[in-house]
């Protein structure tokens, strides 16, 4: 752990003089996940942690691979290359400072090899995936601007009041206007992979006194004994606030929900310009299967009866994480308990279309 600013410094420098388009990639985004991947890697080197390489039980290097697909124009040969010269990177800056065994470099190259092809895999995925998803939901909701339109347009025919009338045809006018955005919505979300990202309100605030008033929120919840912890540092950055705060509240309730002992953990963590908020619990845990699929519209209708039916909560995490530039992902043992993870750039203006800050 010692390396690992050293580590990240040092990739950073070399991708960005040896991969196409790296240079006009802003820092937050570049390093993206291989911080906590560098994590993983050392627990997995400490023979005391229960974790066999960096990719066990966790999905961060798929995580990885979908915002690559997003926020970049990386080819499939550039995620290679990322986790090359990542490994080169632990190589050059370990020399003279640490001596690796035979075992260690096994873990590092099984780390390496495994994240390669977990993030060429969910690269590859990614681009028609967001399209599926986009067009299933935005299709589903254009039924509600449909039904309002026949039922005005019903009560057009009939009625005899002008005045009802004139009210009946305004909503079918805004409606219109409502499936108008929507179907250029779709065509976008069709035609361009990044058409799938939530839209932002962002504004200025401290994520620790969100995460503060949900523990108040939390301390009485529907009359169960539920201990809220809430840890970290004070971070201000430029998020959506609305989004922020319901995608923890679906995090903290599936942790309330599929958690032991009612104990569920909320921490805030700010570096390298980017913000992590976790949820964790402690119980049964999420297979390496299910942790692929969580996130994943629709999987609660296709099987019901699945432990893993979390419904359209965790897409809809996945949703704002991604709109705010960033990934959620979820690392989950029987020793170490389940945590979902959202990693998001400390100023997601930039990723919205507004000017950075200062």
């Amino acid at each position: 752990m010692a390396l690992r600013d050293d580590v990240i410094d040092h990739w950073e420098l070399t991708a960005r003089a040896a991969i196409e388009g790296a240079q006009a990639i802003p820092s937050p985004v570049l390093t993206d996940s291989f911080p906590a991947f560098f994590d993983h890697m050392a627990e997995a080197l400490s023979p005391q942690y229960p974790r066999a390489d960096a990719t066990s039980d966790n999905i961060g290097a798929a995580a990885h691979g979908q915002e690559r697909a997003r926020m970049t124009n990386y080819r499939v040969d550039q995620i290679a290359e990322e986790y090359q010269l990542f490994q080169a990177s632990i190589e050059a800056v370990a020399k003279g400072r640490m001596e690796f065994h035979s075992r260690d470099w096994e873990v590092i190259n099984r780390s390496i090899n495994l994240a390669t092809v977990e993030s060429i895999r969910a690269f590859m995925s990614a681009t028609d995936a967001h399209r599926s998803q986009a067009a299933a939901t935005l299709t589903h909701d254009m039924r509600t601007p449909l039904a309002v339109i026949g039922s005005a347009a019903e009560l057009i025919g009939v009625t005899r009041d002008m005045d009802m009338a004139r009210k009946a045809s305004a909503k079918i006018s805004s409606n219109v206007r409502r499936l108008d955005a929507m179907t250029t919505e779709l065509i976008d979300a069709l035609v361009h992979r990044k058409g799938s990202d939530t839209p932002l309100l962002l504004t200025q605030f401290d994520m620790l006194t969100l995460v503060d008033e949900l523990r108040e929120q939390y301390s009485g919840h529907r009359g169960r004994r539920v201990e809220l912890q809430t840890v970290g540092e004070s971070v201000v950055g430029f998020w959506c606030k609305d989004s922020i705060r319901r995608a923890l509240e679906n995090l903290i309730n599936n942790a309330i929900k599929y958690g032991a002992a009612g104990k569920v953990r909320v921490k805030t963590a700010a570096d390298r310009g980017r913000l992590t908020l976790s949820v964790k619990n402690w119980g049964e845990p999420i297979s390496k299967d299910e942790q692929q699929q969580i996130f994943e519209y629709l999987k609660r209708e296709e099987n019901v009866t699945s432990a893993s039916g979390w419904g359209i909560g965790l897409p809809f995490v996945k949703s704002v994480a991604e709109s705010h530039g960033g990934t959620v992902a979820v690392d989950s043992s029987a020793m170490t308990g389940t945590t979902f993870t959202i990693d998001i750039p400390v100023d997601c203006r930039p990723y919205n279309g507004a000017p950075p800050s200062a």
